[in-house]
């Protein structure tokens, strides 16, 4: 069973799927490798209403998971040009609050005060990812190879990080790597989506994901040869000589989140999603209207559609990017 019957069956609970993207060739050589990670969600949505049983999400007018994820996975399998793909193979409900790295835990009185502004948040934030990881067996089941990958879907306050890696050689992921889990004999990622965001955002702690494993990627590469520096030139810093940005500066920005500036410059963007590695001096000029004027998840994923994702390598790294932010496994430390 492919992966958008499967998820249609276990997870999304009737929900209309995606359409597929089409299927490569594995006869083609010219074709670069897909990769599909399976993925175990568990999702924190604690009961506030006694009498009701009413959750958390549906007491604050959240997203549900469902929406969110779908969202999600169409969105990266369109980006990636069908090259990254999620396997869901199980979904945990935890009608509780997570624990903080000093072992409390909010109850339903004290976080709707938190929400209402009648309340500070309880320092310190930080969940406890070691306790959480404990209590369902994740290190044992990624060592196993039952799972890559795990999404947690929680709220504000709640204390995870957008993205977070572990394992052997784990290294920063737009946070700190994960302690004491060399156990699960390879690296693995964990997600932290709020229900409280919508799809933009989370394609945004994906972004930040794609910054930090990159970077990595390019870490000892000559910079005459960094192409990772190059595909995140902006006019600001690079004026005449833009080509895609990064997750917050798109390549006329002028701050930070400016993804509706109608301020044109010139960019190469079209040399990296038509000619990679190729490069053919394609430059024209660009403005908001490229990536959707100001919408966070419009911008996300013109962004993302322009890395590589070919086959083949250059100096020695993939062609195909998506390889790396997919399984940080291949990223050599």
């Amino acid at each position: 069973m492919d992966l958008l019957s499967r998820l249609s069956r276990i997870f999304l609970k009737g929900t209309s799927p995606p359409p597929p993207p089409p299927q490569p060739d594995p006869n083609d050589p010219a074709f670069p490798t897909p990769t599909t990670l399976n993925t175990l969600i568990i999702v924190y949505d604690p009961i506030v209403e006694k009498t009701s049983g009413k959750k958390l999400s549906e007491f604050m007018r959240w997203n549900r998971v469902e929406d969110l994820a779908r969202q999600f996975m169409s969105d990266i399998l369109l980006a990636s040009g069908g090259l990254a793909r999620y396997k869901i193979i199980e979904r945990l409900d935890v009608p509780d609050f997570p624990p903080k790295i000093d072992g409390y835990k909010y109850d339903a009185s004290t976080y709707l005060s938190l929400m209402r502004g009648t309340a500070r948040p309880r320092l310190p934030q930080e969940a406890d990812y070691l306790a959480i990881i404990k209590q369902f067996h994740i290190l044992q089941r990624v060592a196993k190879g039952e799972i890559d990958e795990v999404w947690i879907f929680n709220f504000p306050h709640a204390g995870f990080y957008e993205s977070i890696m572990g394992g052997p050689g784990a290294f920063w992921c737009n946070a700190p790597p994960l302690p004491q889990t060399e156990a699960a004999g390879r690296r693995f990622v964990i997600m932290g989506f709020s229900c409280e965001r919508g799809a933009g955002e989370m394609l945004e702690n994906m972004g930040h994901r794609v910054e930090s494993i990159m970077e990595k990627v390019f870490e000892k590469t000559p910079p005459a040869q960094n192409l990772w520096k190059r595909f995140i030139r902006y006019d600001l810093t690079h004026p005449g000589q833009a080509a895609c940005g990064n997750i917050h500066f798109a390549p006329n920005s002028l701050r930070d989140y400016d993804w509706n500036n109608p301020r044109p410059v010139l960019s190469e963007c079209d040399d990296w999603l038509y000619n990679f590695p190729n490069f053919k001096g394609a430059i024209r000029e660009v403005t908001a209207a490229e990536w959707g004027k100001g919408d966070i998840r419009q911008h996300h994923l013109w962004w993302l559609q322009h890395l590589p994702k070919t086959a083949g390598a250059t100096n020695g790294i993939l062609n195909n990017w998506w390889r790396y932010i997919m399984n940080p496994n291949l990223v050599p430390t």
